[in-house]
């Protein structure tokens, strides 16, 4: 668990949870705690999605992953134990209305989850290899996938904040079109960039022929695409006024990175 937890990484999770936060309120004691659940469970995604079964990645960030550094069954066992944590992390939480945390813990189940969360995402995405992918399902699957995480990250710190329902669906919003551009610049990233530079197997996306967006685009248009979602994403921060600053500065982090 803290080989690959504490392996380094970019954090844009609870990044986002934090400033998603400090965009509502001042102050919004313990939101540290659900911003490390967070991590856990994307922590938790990575360790399975580099098993044989699945993605079969032997490396991540930067070194081997969980299940070539102390074999299969305990990286699965390692990602099961983190999913867990993450709720136990949250629902230990003390200072805290009840209601909120119970809303912190829907938000991450259903993220996690089946249909709409990554599960679901990566059930579609498997099905899809090899296979004409139509716009439609392409869309499906990164926002479920990927985008479901970062949309429940920044709506996870509004809910800790104690945000409005208007202040939750703009950072929904945001969530939502920022998650997607990630997603479409990884994809980018795995044609353009070498193993070296991104800390995980390059060229992996063509060889085992998943549905992507330069796959469907090319790289050129993915990367407008990608573009085009971090300003509708900066759009929907509009009500938070300068309060947002450091959330706009993520939106360009993550469009402009080259790993």
């Amino acid at each position: 668990m803290r080989y690959s937890l504490f392996a380094g990484g970019k954090r844009i999770r609870p990044i986002l949870c934090l400033e998603a936060a400090a965009s509502v309120a001042d102050s919004s004691p313990g939101v540290e705690v659900p911003a490390c659940a967070l991590e856990m469970i994307h922590t938790y995604s990575l360790i399975h999605d580099d098993l044989p079964a699945l993605d079969n990645d032997d490396y991540r960030r930067g070194r081997p992953s969980c299940h070539k550094a102390f074999g299969e069954a305990i990286a699965i066992l390692a990602g099961d134990a983190l999913l867990t944590r993450a709720f136990q992390v949250v629902a230990e939480g003390t200072g805290v209305p009840a209601a909120r945390q119970v809303g912190v813990v829907r938000e991450l189940a259903q993220a996690a989850g089946t249909v709409n969360g990554m599960i679901g995402g990566q059930v579609a995405d498997l099905e899809a290899e090899g296979k004409p992918v139509e716009e439609e399902h392409l869309h499906y699957i990164h926002r479920a996938k990927t985008a479901a995480l970062i949309r429940a990250a920044v709506r996870v710190g509004g809910i800790y904040a104690g945000a409005s329902e208007e202040q939750l669906e703009a950072l929904s919003r945001y969530g939502g079109r920022i998650g997607l551009a990630f997603q479409i610049v990884d994809d980018v990233l795995d044609v353009v960039e070498s193993t070296e530079g991104l800390g995980k197997t390059a060229g992996k996306d063509a060889a085992q022929k998943k549905a992507t967006f330069p796959a469907l685009y090319g790289v050129e248009r993915s990367r407008r695409m990608a573009q085009q979602a971090e300003m509708e994403a900066l759009a929907a921060l509009e009500i938070f006024g300068e309060r947002a600053r450091r959330l706009r500065e993520l939106a360009a982090l993550i469009v402009e990175r080259s790993a």
